[in-house]
Order: structure tokens, then C-alpha cells, then sequence
């Protein structure tokens, strides 16, 4: 799978108080198949990680969000965390990016809460996923097709639980980037 990864790039959006297995785990995934992640944060700062009950390491940013373009990747990922994803559901240029990669049928990866950001980028409708159980009925009142799974993928678009779930959600990931584009993949 490495040579069909060879030159791609993922974005990984995120801010402060991001899960922290949630950012390493796909990351370290992706590193060890020759992909290149940039971490891109709203301000191009360091951001500061939630490791499950205290706060954890400091993760610097490759790009602000100004200056990331989505057409510079092949691929979204998107950590959970309670505070990170609360962070950029509200921030309009962050449901812009996240929502250019639907509009390119291009794959995008979300864990635990990060389904939030893609309910206020307005891309879950008629889309089947999952997430932690306490995003269920917001998902639901959007309009997605929830459901408790270790993993699911939609046309490219793979959502996990928790970070019990992230082998799983490495291997969809790391199998959709390499797919490419999907053409049923949208906004």
C-alpha cells in the first residue's frame, strides 16, 4: 500500500485540546506509509492536547488555517476531543475547508467528536457514520444514519467511536486515501 500512498499529503485540523491518541495515532499511521501530514491549526500556533483525563503535550502546527489551501490534499483528518472540535464548528473558515473536501470527493476522517464540525459544515445529511455515543442524536436531528460500529466508511468517508476504535480507523483511512477520490463522496 506504501507505493499507491507515495506523494500524498493529508491535512490533520485542529485545535486546542484535540484527543491526544486521536492526532498521533493517524498521524504516526500515515507517516509510516510515506504520506506527509501538516497539522494546521485556526492560528498556525502550537496546540495543546487533551491526553484522556489531563492535559497533555504540545503539538506544533505546520500551517494556519489562512494560508492552508484543501486542494494542496489528498486527504481530512479530523481529531475528536470535547474542546477542539467545540472550537472549530464555530470558526466559518474551518467548516469551509472541511467542507471543501467534500465538495472534491475527496476522503475526510473523523473520530469521537469531531462529527460536530461536520454537522455545522453541513455535509452529515443522508450520510451513514458514527461517532461517541453523546454526538448520536445530533447526528440524528442533522440527518445522518448513525450507528454504533468500530468503523464506517461512506463513499470516503470514515468515522470512528473512541480511541478503542483507532486501529480500525487507521487501516479505512490509510485504505480511502489510497482509493483516492470518490465520486459519491459530497458536500
Amino acid at each position: 500500500m506504501a507505493q499507491q500512498l507515495n506523494g500524498k499529503r493529508v491535512a490533520i485540523l485542529a485545535a486546542d485540546g484535540f484527543e491526544e491518541s486521536e492526532l498521533a495515532s493517524p498521524r504516526a499511521a500515515l507517516q509510516g506509509q510515506g504520506v506527509e501530514t501538516h497539522v494546521i491549526t485556526p492560528d498556525g500556533k502550537g496546540i495543546r492536547a487533551w491526553a484522556e483525563t489531563e492535559w497533555g503535550d504540545t503539538y506544533e502546527a505546520d500551517k494556519a488555517l489562512d494560508a492552508a489551501n484543501p486542494s494542496d490534499y489528498h486527504a481530512l483528518v479530523l481529531p475528536g476531543g470535547l474542546f477542539n472540535p467545540d472550537t472549530l464548528r464555530i470558526n466559518d473558515k474551518a467548516l469551509a475547508f472541511v467542507k471543501a473536501f467534500f465538495e472534491a470527493g475527496k476522503p475526510v476522517a473523523a473520530i469521537c467528536h469531531a462529527p460536530w464540525i461536520l454537522i455545522n459544515a453541513g455535509v452529515v445529511e443522508g450520510r451513514k457514520l458514527t461517532s461517541v455515543a453523546s454526538v448520536a442524536q445530533d447526528l440524528k436531528n442533522a440527518g445522518a444514519h448513525w450507528v454504533d460500529e468500530p468503523v464506517v466508511v461512506d463513499s470516503g468517508f470514515v468515522t470512528s467511536r473512541t480511541p478503542k476504535d483507532l486501529d480500525a480507523f487507521n487501516a479505512k483511512l490509510l485504505e480511502e486515501l489510497a482509493e483516492g477520490r470518490h465520486s459519491h463522496q459530497h458536500a
